[in-house]
């Protein structure tokens, strides 16, 4: 790890430590949106950070800022920082503005699409973006949308002329649908999406998104079940020194690993050139983030007993989050299946080279 990010990170994390407390994180699942936080990390720079610096950005790389999110997922963070990281990097590549308010972008589902269509100097905005993660508390939302002509951005300031249906993940975050009827949008506020930016560029890497921050929020699982272990005394000695307590939080370990390499390893696809591989190594990480995400939690609240299901205890922050990003940009069957179909399009003779590939 390079120095710059490292002592990225430790700022980051002691920004969230001081700012994302238990507290903040009850209050904004009964709908009170955290500003002092999201106004902490935006003065930072960290959302808008992959942006050159032509559009106010610091032309970060995007290991940095997955790293970030990382940290994020830890702490439970309850703000939408990887989607305004998201929404800022398809409307720079359209250069449409951006705004240091939370963002957010859409479709975040395989099967919703939006349609435009001219109207004199502008254009109508039809379909639907279900499940859009913190619409109503957003300050800008950033759409991708098709014409006859490919792909072209869409920037909206609020939720005003859509069908509003509010809703929540079991992690008490906002995800709303908003659906459109011939919404009128002036000329300005679309931009034609730059080559490699689409609704597929959009789903693997909110994919890789909800992955790196599983991973983190598996950390804060493990660490959240060793030290209870070690306090939580049965029969005149603390349960971590029972051999089938030290077996179970090994086992959850070794998964907490596995699913940190896993989501490196689709960082790192974020170099590649070509969209198929891309593809297949982000589904990897999808698809062992989401393993690890339902065998870890397990043993998590296997550990703690009833206490970790309880309201007061932080432990469930960590694993409702797992449970609710486990499903968005895709299901861990939906990405097994994507990484079944390239290795099965490459032939036998390709599956072991394709297994070994650094």
């Amino acid at each position: 790890m390079r120095d710059e990010t490292r002592m990225l990170l430790e700022s980051v994390g002691r920004l969230f430590e001081d700012h994302c407390t238990k507290a903040v994180a009850d209050s904004a699942e009964t709908g009170t949106f955290p500003h002092a936080l999201w106004q902490a990390v935006s003065d930072t720079g960290v959302p808008l950070a992959a942006l050159p610096e032509s559009a106010g950005g610091a032309d970060a790389e995007w290991s940095d800022l997955c790293a970030v999110l990382r940290v994020a997922g830890r702490h439970a963070a309850p703000i939408p920082l990887a989607e305004t990281m998201l929404a800022a990097w398809v409307a720079s590549s359209a250069g449409l503005e951006v705004t240091e308010k939370p963002m957010t972008v859409g479709p975040v589902r395989g099967d919703d699409r939006l349609t435009l269509e001219r109207d004199g100097n502008g254009w109508r905005l039809s379909g639907r973006a279900s499940r859009l993660p913190w619409a109503t508390d957003a300050g800008r939302i950033v759409l991708l949308a098709d014409t006859a002509d490919g792909a072209m951005a869409v920037v909206l300031d609020g939720t005003a002329g859509a069908e509003l249906a509010a809703g929540r993940n079991m992690a008490g975050e906002p995800r709303d649908t908003l659906s459109f009827s011939g919404l009128r949008v002036a000329g300005d506020a679309v931009a034609r999406a730059a080559a490699g930016v689409d609704r597929a560029a959009l789903y693997r890497r909110g994919a890789l998104a909800r992955a790196v921050l599983m991973a983190g929020a598996l950390e804060r699982a493990l660490d959240t079940a060793v030290t209870y272990a070690g306090e939580r005394k049965q029969f005149g000695r603390p349960i971590g020194k029972f051999q089938a307590v030290q077996q179970n939080l090994a086992v959850m370990a070794g998964q907490v690993a596995a699913a940190g390499a896993a989501a490196d390893l689709g960082v790192e696809a974020l170099s590649i050139d070509d969209p198929a591989k891309q593809e297949f190594l982000i589904a990897i990480a999808k698809t062992r983030v989401g393993d690890a995400a339902t065998l870890a939690s397990e043993i998590a609240h296997q550990v703690h007993g009833a206490i970790g299901f309880t309201k007061e205890y932080s432990l469930q922050l960590s694993t409702r989050r797992l449970w609710s990003w486990r499903d968005e940009f895709g299901g861990d069957t939906e990405w097994a299946a994507k990484v079944g179909t390239y290795v099965c399009g490459g032939g036998a003779d390709a599956l072991w080279p394709t297994l070994t590939d650094g």
